[in-house]
């Protein structure tokens, strides 16, 4: 799986600069990257929020993380220091309350069991105002329709902001709302 994460396929279907243009990332925003995998977007991400951003790359699988560390040590991307991976589940987010400007999740929305819980979890963690970016392609096996995602979302109470992309490959931003944070 973590071949095909990186590999040159997925990059030419689903662009990463494209999806962290998408996702609102903005130089110094603190990040959370649900569902990281082996770091496909995390440098690019890291990139874009500079030395004064931070993300923090989550993924259950310790596996996953671990190719995500090589990543991070490889000569091209020694320079970044602003990543933090961090293992755990969607379900319990060891975060404060409030404490990111950005979460965003691209083809694992599906893959969570329980998504009403995460969806709750991640808008504990988000800032009132903050930014949830739900990204989705057709090859994924577990791909939902825009209005699926866009459904599931709001009833959790945030509130749609933009949906960009076309059919096969999209990305859906929310915000959390300021008045039932």
């Amino acid at each position: 799986m973590g071949r095909f994460l990186d590999s040159e396929l997925r990059k030419k279907l689903q662009p990463p600069d494209k999806v962290i243009e998408r996702s609102g990332t903005k130089e110094g925003m603190r990040v959370l990257e649900v569902g990281c995998g082996s770091g496909a977007f995390t440098t690019l991400v890291a990139r874009a929020v500079g030395e004064r951003g931070k993300v923090y790359a989550l993924d259950i699988e310790p596996k996953m993380l671990a190719q995500l560390e090589n990543k991070l040590n490889s000569p091209e991307n020694k320079d970044i220091k602003n990543v933090e991976p961090v293992q755990s589940d969607a379900y319990k987010l060891p975060f404060e309350d409030d404490f990111f400007d950005l979460a965003f999740m691209i083809a694992v929305l599906q893959e969570i069991p329980d998504r009403k819980r995460a969806l709750q979890e991640i808008k504990r963690v988000l800032r009132p105002g903050g930014t949830l970016a739900i990204t989705e392609f057709l090859p994924d096996p577990d791909y939902p329709l825009k209005s699926t995602t866009v459904k599931t979302v709001k009833k959790i109470g945030f509130a749609l902001d933009k949906t960009l992309g076309n059919f096969w490959n999209y990305t859906v931003r929310f915000i959390k709302s300021t008045v039932f944070a």
